[in-house]
């Protein structure tokens, strides 16, 4: 593995960890901000090792920073099925489509995904969470990918840009 890639890896996650963090709990579930700089992650570097080991990091900092009673166990069950179901998706439309544009439709997409197994577990599968599925989707969920879609916007051609600049970074 590349440590520059690494390197550029943890600060994503570090800067996730702060915006995750810095999220206020909507019904007692933190809206994943972490998400979108994994997204932004594996756009940038789409090679299974780093995807893998970024899922596992990110599942694991979502774990401790966040608010929903079980979310432990939602988090690091999520994180990795959402971070290689983003990959397909990423892989499938990469050639078709500009980056500029899949960029924030897949954040979007994906902050579904990873929303939809996160309350999939917490309710079905562990039933710590009172409510409906629709409900917590719709009042926790979709904010949460409004808002990485919006981040990925804003995000996605400052860091393109960055890695143009610097010594070429490449995923080996």
């Amino acid at each position: 593995m590349n440590v520059r890639v690494l390197i550029f890896l943890s600060l994503l996650v570090g800067i996730g960890a702060v915006l995750h963090t810095a999220a206020p709990p909507i019904f007692g579930v933190k809206p994943d901000m972490l998400l979108s700089m994994m997204f932004l992650g594996i756009i940038s570097f789409p090679k299974p090792k780093y995807v893998a080991l970024l899922a596992i990091v990110t599942g694991m900092i979502s774990a401790l920073t966040t608010a929903a009673p079980g979310g432990q166990i939602g988090n690091m069950i999520d994180k990795p099925i959402t971070a290689f179901v983003f990959l397909g998706l990423f892989l499938l439309v990469r050639n078709r489509i500009p980056e500029t544009l899949s960029a924030p439709v897949l954040t979007a997409i994906g902050t579904m995904i990873s929303g939809s197994i996160f309350l999939g577990v917490l309710l079905f599968v562990l039933g710590v969470m009172q409510g409906t599925f629709i409900a917590l989707f719709t009042a926790v969920v979709l904010p949460a990918a409004a808002i990485n879609t919006v981040i990925m916007v804003i995000v996605y051609p400052i860091v393109q840009g960055i890695l143009k600049r610097a010594r070429p970074i490449t995923a080996t």
